[in-house]
């Protein structure tokens, strides 16, 4: 039986080739992916997020550079890793609205947690710093006025 570590390390690998069909293979048909943009729910949506990601950033690579060790029976993993990539087409900000292609290069520091069941994700959580992505997108925060 395939353990979390193996499957997340199958999920990045499709990611990094860009094979949507096969990193929505490693998920369970009823899988929850959530991320600082929100949740996606089943395979589907989980395709349509990865697949609006590489139409912004269709250079997009992740690179492992700690996997933590999980003693939990081999069911849940946890990792970070470098996303690299860039902004050459429309991205979906959180508000509803759209930014066109920046052409600015991003490399943003993300952690991950995924946990499976019977061989397959059904909970993928992976956290990063919004701010740090949309900064090197060149948005910034207003001020503030006192």
């Amino acid at each position: 039986m395939v353990t979390a570590r193996e499957l997340k390390e199958q999920v990045i690998a499709a990611l990094n080739d860009h094979d949507i069909e096969a990193t929505k293979q490693c998920f369970a048909p009823d899988a929850v992916y959530v991320g600082p943009a929100g949740a996606a729910e089943g395979r589907d949506q989980i395709g349509w997020y990865v697949e609006h990601q590489l139409e912004s950033f269709p250079d997009l690579q992740r690179t492992p550079w700690w996997k933590v060790p999980v003693s939990d029976q081999d069911v849940s993993a946890v990792c970070e890793y470098l996303m690299t990539g860039t902004h050459l087409g429309p991205l979906l900000l959180p508000g509803g609205s759209v930014l066109p292609a920046t052409g600015h290069r991003i490399a943003v520091r993300v952690a991950g947690l995924c946990t499976i069941e019977n061989g397959l994700i059904i909970s993928d959580r992976e956290y990063f710093d919004q701010l740090e992505l949309f900064s090197q997108l060149g948005l910034y925060l207003p001020e503030v006025v006192a």
